[in-house]
């Protein structure tokens, strides 16, 4: 991806659960030079089911850690009305640090934000990882995301958050995901997952698939009594799919 004219790539840190004092204290350091900050929490409040933080009490946290600055909390339950006034005091600077949820990933364009925290990093995915991470590095200013992890962590939580931290290419990034989470059906109802594919490997075969269309439209326009044949042994019942 190329960069857009006076922006520079965005530095990723991926530290685990236990550095918080040391985030917050790169916090501190930020909103001192006048830069604004994001920390983001998968959960809007405490959960008895979902062992990850949420935002409501992250927020409470951080006023009593760091009272000197003005944190404000945003979340998708907040009214319209209060969420666009939170978002114009943080734009304004009235706002050092937004405490929020994934609710942030689009739409905020902040360039004074050059700080962001996602906290349980590992329990998202890397699209949304990538575009949480796009909030920040959008002015002239170099800016840092710090993915936080509760370990252990498993292969693919692992293998995601090494890729943010390997690369800012949002295609590489797209490719990653495609690997790691599957491409789902074709012919089917699956999103996610590993194709029920006999031979084939859509991700490591793709460079082979317009020859493939080719020796399809070959058998299609020489033989196409064979056709129907070879849908119904290969697809079954994929085929009812196919008009979608």
């Amino acid at each position: 991806d190329q960069m857009p004219p006076g922006r520079q790539p965005v530095e990723t840190v991926v530290l685990p659960n236990s550095r918080r004092d040391d985030v917050q204290a790169r916090i501190q350091e930020a909103c001192a030079r006048g830069r604004r900050a994001y920390w983001v929490c998968p959960l809007v409040e405490d959960s008895d089911l979902l062992q990850a933080q949420a935002a409501t009490s992250r927020a409470e946290a951080l006023r009593a850690d760091l009272p000197n600055l003005a944190i404000a909390l945003l979340h998708g339950r907040i009214p319209s009305a209060e969420k666009d006034a939170v978002m114009a005091d943080f734009r304004a600077g009235r706002i050092d640090l937004l405490v929020a949820t994934t609710v942030i990933e689009v739409g905020v364009d902040v360039p004074e934000a050059t700080l962001m925290v996602i906290e349980n990093a590992e329990r998202l995915g890397l699209a949304q990882l990538h575009q949480l991470r796009g909030r920040v590095g959008r002015g002239g200013q170099q800016s840092v995301c710090v993915l936080m992890y509760q370990p252990p962590l498993g292969t693919s939580a692992r293998q995601r958050l090494a890729t943010l931290r390997q690369t800012t290419d949002g295609f590489a990034i797209a490719n990653k995901d495609l690997e790691l989470r599957g491409p789902g059906e074709l012919l089917g109802t699956r999103q996610s997952g590993l194709p029920q594919l006999r031979v084939a490997d859509i991700a490591r075969d793709r460079a082979l698939l317009p020859s493939v269309q080719t020796a399809a439209d070959t058998l299609l326009a020489a033989h196409p009594e064979a056709v129907a044949p070879l849908l119904d042994r290969w697809l079954g019942t994929g085929l009812q799919f196919s008009d979608a």
